[in-house]
């Protein structure tokens, strides 16, 4: 595939739907399996021309807000099941149309939209003070987290119209950190989940990767299940997308200072935001990691290898994507292909500096490629 894509324009990511696919029958089987509802968050993929292969395996979306709800509807149109820090009265009546459950993040907006919405619909997301997410910036119950309601402030609330509850309490975690979040969330809210339809584990959950103890999540959720009498949901978005794709970028410009610097046609910044939070090092088809983006040593120059920094086409310092060796010199024109690049990259990216947006690519199961969108300047005017 590599190769084909040489002719193809830069910067895109570039979605493989025999991979997608391998990922979605792996998330149908769990829910075959532990009778669990597998629903799709946009917020980590959302790639329009791809919705429908997998509404094929899953039961729908976990949506944001309205226009997630939207975009859920006219690509896929299954469940949609919308939480929001806080919904907009302009916006709660057409949520409750679209959405088939509607979680409430604090007991006000409970109060100020139930009316509104049907009895069957209605959720409320909990705040476990408890989580294994790796950082605070990804920690949702941390402390003074905005995100979720604690037990101790549901005590004396009206809960007739709740049909469920939402936590989410992870981040790319293993069935393990599940089965300890689950202990805190059935002692912290015990008082309250034999009066509910259904529960929602959110998302966070690393299933597609190699090594999640699949069976460990499939009785995690059947003993829920059994346990309360209610239908249990998980919402993965990374799992749906992970190591599915690529984003594909030109050199631009070999430059010296003291080391050989690559510079290519898409940024970190803009076009791979999570490199920069989390942060990590993308892997880089055909390629080694000598050093992180941060300048962590990770290993040596090998004989016969050529090493490059590699960076953005940005005036930020810092548009780096680290340090690679390679097997034969760049040249100005050559392809690079930066590994994993298709969950939380269309979703987050954005034209900082005027850079153009990647193109949107599909590689079908038949090996064709499809242009699903190419951006131009258009689309930069427009948000700006």
């Amino acid at each position: 595939m590599f190769d084909v894509l040489e002719t193809l324009n830069t910067p895109a990511y570039i979605l493989e739907e025999t991979k997608l696919r391998r990922n979605c029958e792996l998330l149908a089987k769990l829910a075959e399996k532990s009778q669990a509802k597998v629903l799709v968050a946009l917020k980590g993929f959302a790639f329009s021309k791809a919705m429908s292969i997998v509404g094929e395996y899953l039961s729908g979306c976990a949506c944001s807000g309205l226009w997630e709800a939207k975009f859920a509807k006219e690509f896929m149109d299954k469940e949609i099941h919308t939480y929001s820090p806080a919904f907009k009265d302009d916006e709660i009546d057409e949520i409750a149309k679209l959405s088939h459950h509607i979680v409430f993040n604090s007991v006000h907006q409970l109060m100020q939209f139930q009316t509104k919405i049907k009895q069957s619909k209605i959720g409320l997301r909990c705040n476990l003070e408890f989580s294994m997410a790796p950082k605070e910036l990804y920690n949702p119950c941390g402390a003074f987290s905005r995100l979720g309601i604690r037990a101790c402030d549901l005590e004396n609330t009206d809960l007739n119209r709740v049909s469920g509850l939402h936590f989410h309490a992870l981040c790319e975690e293993n069935a393990e950190s599940l089965e300890q979040v689950l202990k805190v969330f059935e002692k912290k809210f015990k008082n309250f989940l034999h009066r509910v339809q259904w529960v929602n584990f959110g998302g966070g959950h690393h299933i597609t990767k190699k090594g999640y103890n699949i069976e460990k999540l499939v009785e995690l959720c059947k003993r829920f299940s059994d346990k309360y009498g209610v239908q249990v949901y998980l919402e993965p978005g990374e799992a749906v997308g992970w190591q599915c794709g690529v984003l594909a970028a030109r050199v631009l410009d070999l430059v010296s200072n003291e080391k050989m610097i690559a510079i290519l046609d898409t940024s970190s910044e803009a076009h791979m935001p999570d490199t920069l939070l989390m942060p990590y090092t993308s892997e880089v088809a055909n390629a080694r990691i000598i050093a992180t983006r941060e300048g962590e040593k990770i290993s040596e120059k090998r004989q016969g290898e050529f090493v490059y920094v590699l960076g953005g086409n940005t005036c930020l310092a810092g548009d780096i994507m680290g340090e690679y060796a390679f097997k034969k010199e760049l040249e100005r024109g050559d392809v690079v292909f930066f590994l994993d690049q298709i969950h939380y990259t269309i979703v987050k990216n954005t034209t900082f500096n005027g850079v153009r947006l990647p193109n949107l690519v599909l590689y079908t199961s038949e090996k064709q490629f499809k242009i699903v969108r190419e951006f131009s300047y258009l689309d930069y005017a427009k948000r700006n």
